[in-house]
């Protein structure tokens, strides 16, 4: 990815083009290159932040998906946004549901893929064979409709975080807080319009998930994604542009 990472004031993130503003946030194994092929697309004629979420850099005991809500909206007053569209994939997602109880004076609509806070079939909150490279392997390819869009260099990197001991801590703290905080009874309160962008065949957030969303969000749209997993963006790019776009010519982004 030839994007330049920013770091200010203790925050590092990419931003690509000018106009009104997307914020993306990446999942808890995502990377910033997950959302590649939106920033190559949208920062044409948008404004494309995306942040680090600072999953390694909290300390442990205060780590969770609401601490990580609170670093967005610090981060969303560094750089000054107002009226701008959210997109969270995993637990992006899930940390853009809580933002956008907490601060909808600020959204204009908010797109999910993938999302948790409903529930998730992840890890199951541990790695029993982190040091099998076949078992991460695997793992990995099950995030995707295609095994092959994991690619080596995916795994290779999946597998040096799970195994760092500092990372897999917080890691799994973080899952833990993902999987406790349900948000079923909150999301009504959510009015802003969202628009739910759904992998198929996605086995870790699958499809009843999305239905549940699209049921308890009073003002969202579900729509599919054929032979598509839990990444969208990155299996099924041009389709997931395709969607985003909509989504935002009907909400005047």
């Amino acid at each position: 990815m030839d994007f330049v990472v920013k770091e200010e004031k203790g925050f590092k993130y990419i931003e690509e083009g000018k106009g009104n503003v997307l914020l993306l946030l990446h999942g808890l194994m995502g990377e910033l290159s997950n959302w590649e092929h939106v920033i190559k697309e949208f920062s044409k004629g948008y404004r494309v932040i995306i942040p680090m979420l600072p999953i390694y850099e909290l300390p442990l005991l205060t780590l969770g998906v609401k601490t990580l809500s609170k670093f967005v909206h610090k981060f969303v007053k560094f750089k000054e946004l107002e009226n701008f569209c959210v997109l969270g994939n995993s637990l992006g997602g899930h940390v853009a549901l809580i933002y956008a109880m907490s601060h909808p004076e600020r959204l204009k609509g908010m797109v999910l893929a993938g999302s948790s806070g409903l529930y998730e079939n992840a890890f199951g909150g541990s790695f029993p064979k982190r040091e099998s490279y076949a078992f991460i392997k695997e793992r990995v390819e099950h995030t995707f409709y295609d095994p092959k869009t994991a690619s080596k260099e995916l795994v290779d990197e999946v597998y040096a975080t799970v195994n760092d001991r500092h990372k897999i801590i917080r890691l799994l703290a973080m899952a833990k807080s993902a999987i406790r905080h349900n948000m079923a009874k909150d999301l009504h309160k959510i009015k802003i319009p969202v628009a739910l962008i759904w992998g198929k065949s996605d086995k870790i957030t699958p499809p009843e998930v999305a239905v549940e969303f699209s049921h308890l969000l009073p003002n969202a749209e579900l729509t599919w994604v054929d032979h598509c997993g839990h990444v969208p963006m990155m299996e099924q790019p041009q389709e997931f542009n395709r969607l985003l776009k909509d989504f935002l010519k009907k909400i005047k982004v």
